[in-house]
């Protein structure tokens, strides 16, 4: 390559920023991850997508990564956790197809719209919980209310018993820290990997009417079970990305919306939906920024660049959802009126599309309209510029969400 990779701010600075200069150097471009690995970004939106739904672009680092096939990739390298692990995130072909049949029927449509009833309580509960604040006193909204709000959810979901909801939040919470060491992020993989175990021990002896019972329970249609790690992986990977990706969600809507006053006002006087708030988030401001990680199986050209079989390509959401190709010249700001909001690439495409991605919409429709009815007042403590991101390239969210619930009251 003539120009050397854009090494990637692993703290999540300015994701936006730094993915319209990775977006200058064209469609696809090289980028340096941390521990000095290398891999192809695309911000390009029908490219990402064509490559997400290519059978040339795999999830099997053991297969198809060079790097890690050679053994370059050691447990020194803190993204290991997201490459290593074996479940339906980094299967390929026909193994991935065989994880997801038995992960699917944990997200029907019908197991998430009886969520339904659940999540108004829940989100009830903390607002009425917020209710009790001083007038005109600042809170946290991410801690208060973005956070547990999918927390809860996904851990009811899931059939997580009392005694092991703080331990694996807390685990939860490492995994999108870009901010650990290498030896942390294994400890933390490993100290989510023992509670997730106990989860699923927990569960083969008190069964219940949740995803865990369903998916120790499953089987293919040659009769066969998911394999024990297989299972606590798969696990790990539903709870951690039923997590995050609606906390960010939640809380870069919140901000939106508050930043936009105008907007909001349309919403609230049903001159625009909360679904146009919804997908207008995901475009804006894409809860994932960037995913690691997927390979090339062959040489692959693509976006005028030749993509070399065996080296490691990063979905880059973030950018690839603000494409000026797809979304003009105001792809940088936020319209829930715009034509186009719906063309994102927020959950991914393709064979890995997420299947949470109802359950997530859901929780939004219900939490946001909930909030500005029983806050109409909300704003900001801090400027929307000056918040603090969560200190992860991969998680685009904020570390705190200070508002004043009842100014002036």
């Amino acid at each position: 390559m003539s120009q050397s990779p854009i090494v990637l701010d692993v703290t999540g600075t300015d994701i936006q920023g730094e993915s319209a200069r990775i977006r200058e150097r064209g469609p696809v471009a090289l980028v340096e991850l941390p521990g000095g690995v290398q891999a192809w970004s695309v911000t390009d939106q029908e490219v990402l997508k064509s490559l997400l739904a290519d059978e040339r672009v795999s999830k099997d680092p053991r297969q198809h990564w060079a790097a890690f096939r050679n053994g370059e990739i050691t447990e020194a390298w803190p993204l290991l956790p997201w490459v290593a692990v074996e479940n339906m995130f980094t299967a390929y072909g026909a193994d991935h197809r065989r994880l997801r049949k038995l992960v699917s029927p944990a997200f029907t449509h019908r197991r998430t719209t009886a969520m339904r009833e659940r999540i108004e309580a829940i989100v009830a509960e903390l607002l009425d919980e917020l209710a009790e604040l001083p007038a005109g006193s600042t809170a946290d909204l991410r801690s208060l209310y973005a956070y547990p709000v999918p927390i809860r959810v996904i851990s009811g979901l899931m059939g997580v018993p009392e005694h092991l909801d703080a331990a694996i939040h807390k685990c939860v919470d490492g995994f999108f820290d870009g901010s650990l060491t290498a030896e942390e992020a294994m400890a933390n993989f490993m100290e989510m990997y023992e509670r997730v175990g106990e989860l699923v021990a927990y569960r083969r002896e008190h069964p219940g009417d949740d995803i865990t019972t369903a998916m120790i329970a499953s089987r293919d249609e040659d009769g066969s079970q998911l394999a024990d790690k297989e299972l606590v992986e798969t696990l790990m990977l539903v709870i951690n990305a039923g997590h995050e990706t609606t906390v960010n969600l939640l809380g870069q809507a919140i901000v939106a919306l508050l930043s936009h006053p105008e907007q909001l006002a349309a919403v609230v006087g049903e001159r625009a939906s909360w679904n146009d708030v919804i997908e207008e988030t995901l475009r804006y401001q894409a809860p994932v920024a960037h995913l690691p990680l997927r390979y090339a199986v062959e040489d692959i050209e693509v976006g005028g660049v030749v993509i070399p079989k065996g080296e490691a390509i990063l979905a880059s959401y973030a950018g690839a959802s603000r494409d000026p190709k797809i979304h003009g010249e105001t792809a940088d700001q936020f319209d829930i009126q715009r034509d186009t909001k719906e063309q994102h690439v927020a959950f991914g495409h393709g064979a890995h599309h997420c299947l949470g991605a109802p359950l997530a919409r859901l929780e939004a429709a219900i939490a946001l309209p909930a909030l500005f009815a029983r806050f109409p007042n909300l704003r900001l403590a801090t400027p929307a510029t000056e918040l603090t991101p969560i200190g992860s390239f991969i998680s685009n969210g904020h570390t705190s969400l200070p508002v004043v619930l009842n100014p002036g009251e």
